[in-house]
């Protein structure tokens, strides 16, 4: 792994660059139900995976983060407004979002306060989807030793609230009318570098630099580059993408 950089120091430029897009038909299958195409919100927008997509189906969309790095990470677009501002205090008024999102972010809520202000700023008839993709997925012998790295070796450095994630949301509180929404999930194809990258962006690989364990995300970084062959092979990974929707 010398001849790769540290993938595990990049910040929100990482972030940017190797957070996984949804697919394309999330947002138009969001966009199908709001009650018009006026404005949607994403909270918790990181640096735009989502938001950039909704603005392809809506005249305006404004992405709300507390990190100014990740919004610093977003790229200009016409129709896309970017802010800082916490998921429970969002400066909108009232009844004015046609559609609200929150992807891979809800379970950094406050979850009670965040719906308070959900309802405070939707339309009638107003969609919530809370949005989260699950564990990756890897073939062969890249699975196993991803799997053991992510349950057995960095799995205890993930917050409590990654469990939330892990059972896709099944567990959250969701006080609304909900609605069933299509299956839909990630499907890419990703050399070693792009791959971990992607592992670099998570908040348990932090916390493990933190608690001065990098010999262990080393050491996994040794073993995919040993599995993975010619790192600038393409192998497949997948996320199941999993949504709780709901009527405000």
């Amino acid at each position: 792994m010398n001849n790769l950089r540290n993938w595990f120091d990049q910040g929100g430029q990482a972030y940017a660059r190797f957070r996984p897009e949804y697919p394309a038909e999330l947002a138009a299958y969001l966009a199908s139900i709001a009650p018009d195409r006026l404005l949607a919100v994403d909270v918790g927008c990181g640096s735009g995976q989502l938001t950039r997509q909704l603005a392809e189906h809506f005249d305006a969309v404004v992405g709300f983060d507390p990190s100014r790095d990740q919004i610093a990470h977003s790229a200009p677009q016409e129709n896309v407004h970017y802010a800082c501002a916490q998921a429970e205090d969002l400066p909108l008024p009232s009844r004015s979002a046609s559609l609200i999102t929150a992807a891979q972010a809800a379970h950094w809520f406050d979850l009670p306060r965040f719906y308070a202000e959900v309802r405070r700023v939707a339309k009638p008839d107003a969609i919530l989807a809370l949005i989260s993709y699950g564990v990756l997925r890897l073939q062969g012998a890249l699975g196993v030793r991803f799997e053991q790295f992510y349950w057995r070796e960095i799995g205890p450095y993930w917050p409590a609230e990654r469990r939330l994630v892990d059972n896709g949301y099944a567990t959250i509180e969701f006080p609304f009318t909900e609605l069933r929404g299509p299956e839909i999930s990630i499907h890419l194809e990703w050399n070693l570098e792009e791959f971990l990258g992607y592992v670099s962006t998570w908040s348990a690989v932090r916390s493990a630099r933190e608690a001065g364990r990098e010999d262990l995300l080393r050491q996994f970084a040794d073993d995919m580059a040993a599995c993975w062959g010619d790192p600038a092979t393409r192998h497949p990974v997948n996320w199941p993408v999993n949504m709780r929707i709901g009527r405000p």
